[in-house]
């Protein structure tokens, strides 16, 4: 799934003095990469630049070059609104490392989204690095282990929290430079805002609440959940969910799911 990117340093100290002379040269993403994994190893990594509520902008990852389509792309493409780090991201825009279970739905591991992300690459276990930059915008570092790895333990977790100022100073540092954002920034996002792409998604056939519904299913709720959520009773949550189905001429959220991509890219009308 992922190119080998092993650690090229004995000591974090040499790793760390490599990343700060990198800083400003393209090789500076791999040799702050191998910094960290001296903290906390991990095979996966995939950077993406945020900006408010616009498309991400791909910046690096290391995934082999035959399962890019189906990973990278279709993330970019739309996807990514039904990232829980992402999620996490819109609603507080924060610098930390987050773990996926504290920031992912109760249903999550049922959802389509992560049946065919994680399922698809064999990811076993992700970390979110966010780091708020000086042009207002943000890097998005998703760490990935795979299955014949250990999932991180809180002990990978505090090493990389201990760390942090460290790698978001080098970060800033490296991309605080306004062409560098700009031109990249231009490259890759949709000139119009999609903030609201899961309200809108089946205007034409869905009510309001089946909308609000089917988005929830999209990112992972379960029944009970988007239940609390809205505060009706996990019957009529059924009900609205059966409707949607319906009106959507589909039988199953992994219909949804593809509905919903079709939708973001135009392909279809909903």
């Amino acid at each position: 799934m992922y190119r080998s990117d092993g650690p090229k340093y004995e000591t974090v100290e040499d790793a760390l003095a490599s990343a700060i002379t990198a800083v400003g040269t393209a090789a500076f993403v791999p040799t702050v990469l191998d910094y960290l994994r001296l903290n906390a190893s991990f095979r996966g990594c995939f950077l993406t630049l945020l900006w408010g509520a616009r498309r991400p902008v791909h910046v690096f990852d290391n995934v082999r070059a035959e399962r890019r389509s189906e990973v990278i792309e279709r993330y970019l493409d739309g996807a990514y609104l039904l990232d829980p780090f992402y999620v996490a991201y819109r609603q507080s825009a924060p610098c930390a490392v987050l773990q996926i279970k504290d920031v992912a739905p109760d249903r999550f591991q049922q959802s389509t989204y992560f049946k065919q992300y994680y399922g698809t690459i064999l990811l076993r276990d992700e970390l979110a690095i966010l780091i708020d930059l000086p042009t207002g915008r943000h890097l998005f570092y998703s760490l990935g282990r795979l299955r014949d790895e250990t999932r991180f333990s809180a002990r990978d977790v505090a090493n990389l929290r201990r760390v942090l100022p460290v790698f978001a100073a080098l970060n800033r540092r490296h991309f605080a430079n306004e062409s560098y954002g700009a031109s990249a920034t231009e490259d890759g996002i949709a000139p119009e805002e999609i903030d609201a792409a899961l309200e809108k998604f089946g205007t034409e056939k869905l009510t309001d609440r089946e909308r609000e519904i089917a988005g929830l299913i999209l990112r992972g709720h379960s029944t009970k959940s988007i239940a609390r959520t809205i505060s009706i009773s996990p019957g009529t949550v059924k009900i609205h969910r059966k409707n949607a189905y319906r009106k959507l001429n589909i039988s199953s959220q992994s219909e949804l799911f593809s509905l919903f991509l079709n939708a973001l890219s135009g392909r279809d009308e909903v």
